[in-house]
């Protein structure tokens, strides 16, 4: 609490300084005046008190003065600590007028400079909290990424998408679609594989499913597995049931294709080539988790799924052999091979299936069921005018 100021504290630092310098020039001056021009010649009682009270006017003056310059001499070193970059404590000085007001005011302003530093403090402490936990986010989302990046090596973004945005504590429910199915196998790969090493045969796969799994992603498919020399990959799961039918077509068609040209690179190599056939078949089934509590796949289940696997069986090198339904979806432009029924064990009624080409002139019944289509063209003319050739 502030006190009332005594009448000695009231003085000012200016009325001091004229007060020292009147008693120590002005009135021994006047006073030597005053003696030289009365006593002159003479060494009187006079003369001796008049000297005596200059001496002391002196003295008192000279005191007064050095009091205060003593309190401005300590002000000035305890204030030099702010230099100095050390932490600020308030002055302790005993002094009175303009210099006990600074000492106040610079009091008052280290309190300031203590409390703000305590909140720099503070913010350095919360900023390095931030920073921390700004890292571990980072790290969550470069790990999230990387995981990303490598499901989608095996089931497509959309299907990892649908992962990471699941809401509650099953991963995926299990649910009823129209999906199209694709099987794609090397033809006669066993006999191949038994004129190779172990090592060539895998090299050769992994070349050979490098393509074929990126052309699948590349019409939204889904990978469903990888049984040893066949692909099985899901179309429309996460479209209609007429857009994953078209995919499902144009990524066999573009398999073909890219399978001619790496089998190209791998003659002039001298390694062995082959060809593949592929089945498709739209249809209904159930998309869910088969396994275990410590294992599942995420798979499709269904009679569909069976029936494009058969079709698979019936496609020969290069062909594509598709259900009805799947055929329906296709354009007014595709060209047809055959169009032929297929009896399945443990079914009462055929299946009529269509086998496709990727070529655009027309060829015997014969030349469809036997012959290897040699052409290859980047995009596939469809064309329907021979599918009422029944089989």
């Amino acid at each position: 609490m502030s006190r009332k100021k005594t009448k000695a504290e009231s003085l000012t630092f200016y009325r001091r300084l004229k007060i020292g310098l009147a008693l120590m020039g002005v009135l021994p001056f006047l006073m030597t005046m005053y003696l030289v021009t009365t006593e002159i010649g003479k060494v009187s009682q006079l003369m001796v008190l008049g000297s005596a009270i200059i001496l002391f006017s002196m003295l008192i003056g000279f005191t007064f003065l050095r009091r205060y310059t003593d309190q401005l001499a300590s002000l000035a070193q305890e204030t030099s600590q702010v230099g100095t970059g050390e932490i600020l404590t308030p002055l302790q000085l005993n002094a009175s007028g303009e210099v006990a007001d600074i000492a106040g005011n610079f009091n008052a302003l280290v309190n300031q400079l203590n409390q703000a530093n305590r909140d720099v403090q503070d913010r350095s402490l919360q900023l390095q909290e931030f920073a921390k936990s700004l890292s571990e986010s980072y790290e969550l989302l470069e790990r999230d990424t990387r995981l990303r990046n490598h499901l989608s090596r095996y089931v497509g973004k959309d299907f990892v998408e649908k992962l990471v945005n699941s809401q509650d504590g099953r991963l995926l429910k299990d649910e009823r679609r129209i999906v199209t199915i694709m099987f794609a196998d090397i033809r006669y790969f066993t006999a191949i594989s038994e004129q190779m090493e172990p090592e060539d045969v895998l090299a050769m796969l992994n070349e050979y499913f490098s393509v074929m799994v990126e052309i699948v992603f590349k019409y939204d498919g889904m990978l469903d597995k990888l049984v040893g020399d066949q692909i099985m990959a899901v179309f429309g799961h996460a479209s209609s049931e007429a857009r994953g039918a078209k995919a499902a077509v144009r990524a066999a068609f573009e398999m073909n294709n890219a399978t001619a040209i790496l089998m190209k690179k791998r003659a002039k190599l001298g390694k062995p080539v082959f060809k593949i056939g592929i089945g498709i078949n739209t249809g209904t089934a159930i998309l869910g988790s088969v396994g275990s509590r410590h294992r599942k796949d995420y798979t499709v289940i269904g009679d569909t799924v069976n029936t494009g696997a058969r079709l698979e069986k019936e496609a020969g090198e290069r062909e594509v052999v598709v259900g009805e339904r799947t055929f329906k979806h296709l354009p007014s432009s595709i060209h047809v091979g055959s169009r032929q029924l297929v009896h399945m064990k443990n079914r009462t009624e055929p299946l009529l299936c269509y086998t496709l080409v990727p070529e655009r002139r027309s060829v015997s019944r014969k030349k469809r069921k036997v012959a290897a289509v040699a052409k290859t063209v980047a995009e596939p003319s469809f064309n329907r005018a021979s599918a009422g050739t029944a089989g």
